[in-house]
């Protein structure tokens, strides 16, 4: 049964969890503001190909002053930088960043501020002491398509997550009623459990505690996988699928919003296989999702089933590669049949 969250038994990290679902919270506007009036000539290129829109920008500018403005003390790894904003070649894409950053502040940010907050995502990381990390919009594909996207924000103390936010738009609040009302916030705290709230809600609306589905046979499991391939592979998927005996249709979306699905039982089982032997996972794009996993009752590690190790610098180098998360029970069985997939493919 779900329970409402109480502020009077969660006095660690008080501030910085209000500050977090603050700062989450004017970012995912920012996102559903520039999605609103999208146009072809407001999406860049990255050097991985990938999209990127002036909503990452604008979002990580958000998030990064409303940190500094509590936190200033307090550095950040964030996914982008203002390179592309820099000079003439800048100017055009420069002016709208800054225009859609000052409709969700407080006080007016020059264009010299806008740049600064953004740059202040450089952090390198670690694993003494504490940072944020940040993906302004996980799944930039989704978004452009209207699907599902999230913002990301993680608080790193001693290199272990103790603290995540996602912000998730366009997700359902309620799986079963796909074309009901959506926007959803997610929140963890170490060691509070995990909760849920409609995004963008009045400050005074009640939070709902969520749980991974107790599923105890992977015959009953549903995957979560992405909708682009790009990530992972759907062909490895399906092998693994066999293995584990799993027959149910798949939820298929993008983003960090495939932890949240599994967080609260709409499906049980996520899978990053390593792409490639030289790509190295990202610590914005697992961080909050991780701590909402974990704190939800669920298990994420490696393909060996590691816990994933954030104390390594801007990466999860530490670790073995790929991300798995499950409901609890049945964790280790998935990891025993990825292990067993990647084997035959090495064959």
């Amino acid at each position: 049964m779900s329970r409402l969250y109480s502020s009077h038994v969660a006095t660690y990290l008080a501030k910085e969890r209000a500050v977090a679902i603050e700062a989450v919270e004017r970012a995912s506007k920012v996102c559903q503001s520039v999605f609103k009036r999208l146009v072809a000539e407001e999406t860049l290129t990255k050097n991985d190909k990938s999209p990127v829109t002036v909503a990452d920008f604008g979002a990580q500018a958000v998030v990064n002053s409303i940190l500094e403005k509590h936190f200033p003390q307090d550095p950040i790894v964030g996914e982008e930088d203002s390179k592309d904003l820099q000079g003439d070649q800048g100017r055009a894409l420069r002016e709208k960043v800054v225009e859609l950053v000052n409709t969700a502040t407080e006080a007016p940010m020059s264009t010299d501020e806008v740049l600064r907050a953004i740059d202040r995502g450089q952090y390198a990381g670690g694993p003494k002491g504490r940072h944020w990390t940040l993906d302004p919009i996980d799944g930039t594909k989704g978004f452009l398509r209207g699907e599902q996207f999230a913002v990301c924000l993680a608080l790193i103390i001693d290199g272990k997550v103790r603290l995540g936010v996602l912000g998730c738009p366009n997700l359902p609040y309620e799986m079963d009623k796909p074309d009901g009302e959506r926007g959803v916030l997610m929140v963890a705290v170490e060691g509070q459990g995990a909760f849920q709230r409609r995004l963008n809600a009045d400050s005074g609306v009640s939070e709902t505690s969520i749980r991974v589905a107790d599923v105890a046979d992977t015959r009953d499991a549903v995957f979560c996988e992405s909708v682009e391939s790009g990530h992972t592979s759907h062909g490895d998927n399906a092998n693994i699928a066999k293995l584990l005996n799993i027959t149910k249709p798949s939820v298929r979306m993008d983003s960090q919003c495939k932890y949240a699905a599994i967080a609260r039982g709409d499906a049980n089982i996520m899978l990053r296989l390593p792409s490639s032997s030289t790509y190295v996972e990202k610590i914005w794009d697992h961080g909050a999702g991780n701590i909402i996993i974990s704190e939800a009752g669920g298990r994420v590690g490696d393909i060996n089933g590691n816990p994933l190790d954030f104390s390594a610098g801007r990466t999860l180098s530490a670790n073995g590669g790929g991300v798995i998360a499950a409901s609890a029970k049945i964790f280790d069985a998935v990891i025993q049949a990825v292990q067993t997939t990647l084997a035959q493919k090495s064959e």
